[in-house]
């Protein structure tokens, strides 16, 4: 199946869809991002209707700058799709009882496993280098998660014999925690906040070869906080320097990390941009707040372009921080289209 895939793309527009994985220069990443718009507005139907009603035509779009961003709420909505293929898998957001989830259409399932694999290894390097313990109990509670789906990838590659997930065993997780700190074996810790503050509320640690990353908000288990007040409490009960943070959802395939201080970085394929937030057609420049749009050229078999719910800022070197989420009547401004 993939292979049909493969031969489609490179049929139309000469491009191996693996080669998004060896863009190194801007003039590359623009290169691949017109040919994947043009693959996604002839094989997308909701995203063509969605540019069409905008006034922009498959011809019309010359720079990355011209490319329409599929409002991240259709996803409730409607299947995005840019293939006939059946999907390996669907991804389904997280929700509140009774709420509408988003739904990711996955027919290329080597092609995230690459992205992730390749995204981790950009930032961190291999993974067989680390031990993969994993915090993430309100993920694991139900169905579809990418995240998980991402996280159980990464453990098992990881080949050490204590990798794993934690769900309620914090004791466990805890004693093995020191244990690996003792060995000076290199551990990533993954974790949903809240679960992350449970962790410390009844245990201290000293860890310096350990990366705490949090993935998150409280999921309605806690206060909400700021990411800076956050990873101040995380910090001083684990006894790491920094908090590093992964930000990615549901309808893309790729991720940006952040090292600490709230800065994320993306990898070659992903780049974020902002989006005024009176007019989200108009983009913005470096350091000013907008909504965030997000380029994923990893989610080729549904939509690249994705104007996420998500307030922000870019720097010049393509680093951004997230600053916050719309309200309710922010986001029915941005979604101009009923279909």
């Amino acid at each position: 199946m993939f292979n049909a895939f493969k031969q489609s793309l490179f049929y139309f527009y000469k491009m191996d869809p693996k080669s998004i994985f060896t863009i190194t220069t801007d003039q590359e990443f623009n290169s691949v991002c017109l040919d994947v718009f043009k693959h996604q507005y002839n094989n997308n139907v909701i995203y063509r209707r969605f540019c069409n009603l905008l006034g922009t035509s498959r011809s019309s779009v010359k720079h990355i700058t011209d490319i329409p961003f599929l409002p991240i709420d259709f996803f409730k909505k409607e299947k995005i799709v840019s293939t006939t293929l059946a999907p390996e898998i669907t991804f389904t957001s997280s929700g509140t009882t009774g709420s509408v989830t988003s739904k990711h259409y996955v027919t290329h399932l080597e092609l995230y496993e690459s992205s992730f694999s390749k995204g981790f290894n950009y930032f961190y390097g291999s993974i067989e280098k680390y031990c993969v313990l994993a915090l993430l109990p309100s993920y694991l509670d139900r169905n579809g998660s990418s995240l998980v789906y991402m996280t159980e990838k990464l453990i098992a590659s990881s080949k050490h014999p204590k990798s794993g997930f934690y769900l309620n065993n914090i004791e466990e997780l805890a004693l093995t925690l020191k244990e690996l700190e003792l060995q000076q074996q290199p551990v990533l810790l993954i974790g949903v906040s809240f679960a992350l503050l449970d962790l410390i509320e009844r245990f201290q640690f000293s860890l310096k070869h350990t990366i705490v990353m949090e993935t998150g908000g409280m999921k309605g288990r806690r206060k909400e906080l700021i990411r800076s007040e956050l990873h101040k409490i995380l910090t001083t009960r684990l006894g790491t320097k920094t908090i590093h943070s992964e930000y990615g959802m549901t309808e893309l395939l790729s991720q940006a990390y952040s090292k600490g201080n709230g800065i994320f970085d993306c990898p070659p394929w992903m780049k974020v941009l902002t989006r005024s937030t009176k007019d989200a057609t108009q983009l913005l420049g470096t350091h000013k707040t907008g909504g965030i749009n997000v380029i994923d050229l990893a989610n080729i078999n549904s939509c690249s372009f994705i104007a996420t719910q998500d307030l922000g800022k870019v720097f010049v070197d393509g680093s951004f921080e997230v600053l916050g989420r719309f309200d309710h009547s922010d986001v029915r401004g941005c979604n101009l289209m009923v279909l």
